[in-house]
């Protein structure tokens, strides 16, 4: 199946009094490129994180966003740093000493000074954390994933509604070459009898001049491409899995094929279908840039 590269999948893992959530969302990008914001407290499941989503995502920036809630009544704890509340008090009594002042510290001054009582975050089960993390990451994934395949069977349709167009076109430069070639011989012939009277013509010389005339602006080789590579972009669009930078460069060739036909085009109505065929194609590399 064809996947988009934009998607976006949101999952949230609960257990016990703990919820992670995990969202993810993706756009375009040549290569796989993840970023990932997550607390503090989950740091070091970072790379376990990424090494889980690349089984997942081949291609694309995709940025993910990690939360973590802890809903335990004993989630922090108080700290009291009975060193740092001595060299306080230390200071304090030398400062009175040396100035002849009156020490009138107490507990409830002390204890309003920086640090000598902190708030600390309860150590987690890390098993139990990691646990909850990878339900929550392989659940956004799964969700993200069906959001790009949904796109991307949306796209497949859309191409391939645009590839048959392409083939139109193609049909119309191969019906229209050969009489091209005709109306040429028939303007030559006419052009030397004007110019040769009653004369007779050398058909030979004719002959020649329409064969040359014929090899230039013969397409049949690019028309003959063209049908290929419009069948090897179905073919790859039927067979899914991850084929944009595949697809993309049978478009670049698509669109050299084009670009020869109207270098070649000597006629108004092939010159037109020509720009139609190269306007196609460039609607079905922009579409390509979407393929994962």
């Amino acid at each position: 199946m064809i996947k988009s590269m934009t998607g976006f999948g949101r999952y949230e893992a609960v257990k016990d009094k703990m919820k992670i959530a995990v969202e993810m969302r993706a756009v375009n990008h040549r290569y796989l490129d993840i970023s990932v914001k997550i607390p503090k407290k989950l740091s070091n499941f970072e790379t376990a994180i990424r090494t889980i989503l690349k089984e997942y995502i081949q291609r694309g920036k995709v940025d993910v966003f990690v939360s973590y809630e802890d809903f335990s009544e004993t989630n922090c704890s108080l700290r009291y740093n009975e060193a740092l509340a001595g060299e306080y008090l230390k200071y304090f009594r030398q400062i009175a000493d040396a100035f002849q002042v009156r020490d009138d510290i107490t507990v409830s001054t002390l204890a309003r000074f920086p640090d000598v009582f902190t708030m600390q975050d309860q150590e987690a089960d890390e098993t139990e954390l990691k646990e909850v993390l990878e339900e929550a990451v392989r659940g956004a994934a799964e969700l993200f994933v069906d959001s790009r395949r949904k796109e991307g069977d949306n796209l497949k349709n859309d191409l391939i509604g645009k590839l048959d167009e392409m083939l139109a076109h193609v049909t119309f430069i191969e019906e229209h070459s050969p009489q091209i070639i005709e109306q040429y011989r028939d303007k030559l012939k006419a052009k030397v009898k004007e110019l040769l009277g009653d004369k007779q013509l050398d058909e030979n010389r004719i002959a020649a001049e329409v064969t040359i005339y014929a090899d230039k602006v013969c397409v049949d080789e690019e028309t003959v491409r063209l049908r290929s590579h419009i069948e090897a972009v179905k073919k790859e669009l039927l067979a899914g899995g991850s084929v944009g930078r595949k697809l993309d460069f049978i478009a670049q060739e698509m669109n050299r094929e084009a670009n020869t036909i109207l270098s070649k085009a000597s006629d108004l109505a092939v010159s037109d279908t020509g720009i139609e065929l190269k306007t196609s194609i460039e609607k079905v590399r922009e579409q390509i840039q979407n393929i994962e």
